[in-house]
């Protein structure tokens, strides 16, 4: 599953990130690395772009960014 395909509340891990270069390096500047856990705030209204909070920040992520974080969902929470 990736992090685009989360609903707005849902909580997961990531388990990994399958883009390298520049968009890879730009994601883990911003803090996004593997073992990390984050929850999905909300999605805009045209579901572009979503906001997730990590580490208690918020952060601003298109769908077609999110869409190369693997994660695995939290379903007890």
């Amino acid at each position: 599953m990736t992090l685009d395909e989360l609903k707005s509340g849902n909580e997961c891990s990531i388990k990994k990130l399958s883009v390298r270069d520049k968009l890879g390096q730009r994601l883990m500047d911003m803090g996004i690395y593997p073992g990390l856990k984050l929850k999905v705030i909300r999605n805009a209204p045209l579901e572009d772009p979503m906001e997730v909070e990590i580490d208690g920040y918020c952060i601003s992520l298109r769908h077609d960014e999110a869409h190369f974080i693997e994660v695995e969902y939290n379903e007890d929470r």
